[in-house]
């Protein structure tokens, strides 16, 4: 029976084939999206699930709390482990590690060199108790017990000793730094499964101090959090998530100043479950160069998918029933024959498995085609052959019966109902024609379809209005070029900049720190008496020369520009100057700022800029020069224009390449441009707008198979009464109008459901920018004729095909 079941099922599909086909390929984009943006969800949901007793494993961070807002970072001081060591029973093990990327890594006795080493950890046996991980050579209880040692994944002693067994390298030494040595203790596999522990080198904790690390780990310095110093613990299983986080607000407001707690500036120690690590964006992932996962970002791809699906089930249903007059006498002839109900339904699961299948296999096709087109938004890593784990094998065999359910249960329902009397008496519809479920559910297609539209539309316009939007500073024909951080000679660095100067295409050149808006950021705490209260503030950094702020056009309100690099100087910014209370630059000359013991000269007012992406507001900026130069210099990076000529750049990046190898041997060199940084702050915003773009044009192409079908159902349908309109004298534009009005009536009515949803969505979203423009009226209008347009296109072929067709043929066949 089952086999005839399929066999009916498989000529119904045939003989119907373009019904079937816009179902098979509406089917197949939703289902093509389901399966991408899924295996995101699932690929950023499987990190660290596999570590024994995760769920008691937690990261040890630090909040910090003051009246500007508040900040985050993942570091900890560095007496806070052996703290909780003494003072938390409840805490089972503690682990503190401090991430480091050493100069280079020479093997003894050979001449190989690995320069600039990543994923490169100091640690104690304490973190192999806290993670398990397989063991090839050596023993997690010995390995790092004692300073110089070193464990290595199967990976890097790969590198390190190629073609060796695990037990020929152990006792091998490793030369950190030109002058560290270091004997391999332990290696162990990498992780099988996905993480976000991507160390590959752990060095014993007691070898810090050889790396000029000393003060990090010194059990009165806690006023020192370094992002590199961080601390996992695993408490015990009778212990209480909650009480360890009281005993550690206890702990921080015991180590509060006087100073902080004067100018409410406070510190809270927070435990980060480790399955938060993937996620929170507050204190980051271990590998920098990898964008890192957000919960909100993937619930809304989530929406985009089940969305996409839904359209494409809405088309199933909608065609399906609007077929059903097509297969009456075949239903009324198999009830009177003894077909049951039950029978009629699964019949009808059957043809709508058949599809389901049929657009699986075509999605996976178009799977492959949309992760070549989201490379940059995909998370490394992540590929089709992800669809071979067994969960999401049982997932996706699961979710394709619920979609032929959902798809199938309805349209087979409704088929199922009809009686035999009234499908042989032509009396199946009179009275009880499903035309407004179908109205509906074309409604609820077109309005998500133009919330996308609208939503595309405005994110565009969001992205341009920051790309375009000046900086407050200039961005054009501007590169900077960072010097080994580990090379301290500022001899080297002088020379570097007069080969540029030499160039004749170069403009200005010039030394300082980081450039005006940057992902790194250098800030301090000053005071401000103005002559009744202390004002406290957190004030951002920004280094260089004499010829800085000329280089970028940053224009000077009052006052002037630092007389030299090492003079104690302050030009301040506009914020700055509201936020001490004054309105007028002019006044600020000659007040000055203090912190601690040393007092600041206010020698000049620049004009604000953005110091960040448009997403965040102006804070509290000071220039200044190389104070500390004889100790360690801010003056890391050269800073250059050049003119606007065609082929200018080519001649001065040989240039700047060729005195980078002859000066810094050895050294990768890497040149930054100003406006391709400012780029990098809306790579999440492209990236979404990139989505939305395909998201919409598949929602439109779903919406619009599902329209035409619709179209094409009810043109056959009313082909009688076509004919005799034409003969009776109707033209082709009335005929036209006709049969469109019910449809466009659909579609302006989801434009106006539509709209107050997608503004709504959009409010919200701009929230998250402190700069932003209009949500302007146009949208709106441009997206509700789109849409119309599309629909009359597609009605307008449809109708215009019908009606020129000779009405004689249509009113003499029965």
């Amino acid at each position: 029976m089952i086999k005839n079941y399929f066999k009916i099922a498989w000529r119904n599909l045939w003989k119907n084939k373009l019904f079937s086909l816009i179902n098979i390929i509406s089917l197949a984009i939703g289902l093509s999206a389901f399966f991408v943006i899924g295996m995101m969800v699932y690929y950023d949901f499987s990190f660290d699930k596999f570590h024994p007793d995760g769920d008691r494993i937690y990261r040890i961070t630090t909040d910090f709390i003051s009246p500007e807002g508040d900040s985050y970072n993942p570091g900890v001081p560095g007496p806070l482990g052996e703290k909780i060591k003494e003072d938390f029973p409840g805490v089972e093990t503690v682990s503190p590690i401090f991430t480091f990327s050493p100069r280079n890594v020479k093997t003894k006795g050979t001449a190989e060199t690995f320069k600039n080493k990543q994923f490169a950890v100091f640690a104690d046996e304490s973190y192999f108790e806290l993670f398990s991980y397989t063991w090839l050579a050596g023993s997690p209880n010995a390995a790092l017990s004692r300073p110089n040692k070193v464990v290595l994944t199967e990976e890097q002693a790969n590198k390190y000793f190629p073609n060796r067994a695990p037990q020929e390298i152990m006792g091998n030494v490793l030369i950190y730094n030109d002058s560290i040595s270091v004997q391999v203790a332990g290696i162990v596999e990498n992780f099988k499964k996905r993480s976000d522990l991507i160390f590959e080198e752990f060095v014993s904790y007691g070898t810090a101090g050889q790396f000029g690390h000393e003060d990090q780990f010194s059990n009165e310095n806690w006023g020192n959090t370094n992002s590199a110093s961080q601390l996992f613990i695993k408490i015990r299983e009778n212990s209480n998530a909650e009480f360890i986080q009281k005993k550690l607000d206890a702990l921080a407001k015991e180590h509060e100043t006087e100073a902080a707690v004067k100018y409410g500036r406070h510190r809270k120690f927070h435990l980060q479950p480790l399955s938060d690590v993937h996620f929170n964006p507050n204190y980051s992932i271990f590998n920098y160069s990898s964008s890192q996962a957000s919960k909100p970002v993937l619930l809304g791809l989530g929406l985009i998918a089940i969305f996409l699906l839904v359209l494409a089930c809405i088309n199933f249903i909608n065609l399906n029933t609007a077929q059903a007059t097509q297969r009456a006498k075949e239903i009324g002839i198999r009830k009177t024959l003894g077909g049951s109900k039950k029978q009629l339904i699964f019949q009808f699961l059957g043809e709508t498995f058949i599809l389901t299948l049929l657009s699986a296999i075509l999605s996976i096709i178009l799977a492959v085609w949309l992760l070549e087109i989201f490379t940059n938004f995909i998370p490394e890593g992540l590929n089709l052959g992800l669809l071979a784990d067994p969960v999401l094998i049982l997932f996706l065999f699961g979710f394709l019966l619920l979609v032929t359910f959902f798809s199938g249960f309805y349209p087979a329902l409704v088929l199922s109902h009809f009686k035999p009397v009234s499908v042989l008496k032509s009396q199946v519809f009179k009275g009880s024609d499903k035309t407004s479920l179908r109205k509906s559910l074309t409604v609820f297609q077109f309005v998500i379809a133009q919330v996308f539209i609208i939503a595309t539309l405005f994110v565009g316009k969001q992205i341009d209005f920051m790309m375009t939007r000046d900086m407050g500073f200039k961005t054009e024909a501007i590169a900077y070029i960072s010097t080994p951080w580990h090379e301290s000679s500022f001899d080297k660095r002088l020379r570097f900049i007069e080969t540029l100067k030499d160039h004749p295409q170069v403009r200005e050149v010039s030394l300082g720190g980081s450039p005006p808006a940057s992902v790194n950021s250098t800030s301090t705490t000053v005071n401000y008496f103005d002559g009744t209260e202390e004002i406290n503030t957190t004030l951002q950094l920004l280094s260089g020369d004499t010829n800085f702020l000329n280089l970028y056009d940053i224009d000077l309100l009052a006052g002037r520009s630092l007389r030299n690099d090492t003079i104690r100087e302050y030009v301040i910014n506009e914020t700055y100057l509201r936020r001490i209370g004054l309105e007028n630059p002019q006044d600020a000359i000659g007040k000055s700022v203090s912190q601690g013991d040393q007092s600041y000269l206010i020698v000049g007012v620049m004009e604000d800029f953005n110091q960040r992406s448009l997403k965040t507001e102006i804070e509290p900026m000071a220039f200044k020069g190389d104070w500390s130069r004889s100790s360690f210099s801010m003056f890391r990076t050269v800073h250059f224009s050049i003119q606007n000529q065609n082929g200018s750049w080519s001649s001065v990046i040989e240039t700047a390449e060729g005195s980078w190898n002859e000066i810094y041997p050895g050294e990768s060199f890497h040149m930054e441009f100003m406006d391709e940084t400012i780029k990098k702050f809306y790579e999440r915003e492209q990236s979404m707008n990139q989505l939305l773009n395909w998201a919409t044009g598949l929602s439109i192409l779903i919406s619009c198979l599902g329209l035409l079908g619709l179209v094409i159902h009810t043109t056959e349908r009313r082909r009688k009464e076509i004919g005799i309109r034409k003969i009776l004298g109707a033209s082709i534009i009335q005929l036209n109008l006709l049969l469109s009005k019910d449809f466009l009536v659909l579609v302006g009515l989801a434009f106006v459901i539509a709209a107050p949803i997608a503004w709504w969505g959009l409010h919200n979203w701009l929230q998250d920018f402190a700069y932003k423009t209009n949500i302007s009226w146009w949208i709106f209008l441009l997206s509700g004729l789109g849409m119309v347009s599309i629909a009359i296109i597609i009605i307008t072929i449809k109708t215009i095909s019908t009606a020129i067709a000779n009405p004689v043929k249509s009113l003499r066949t029965e």
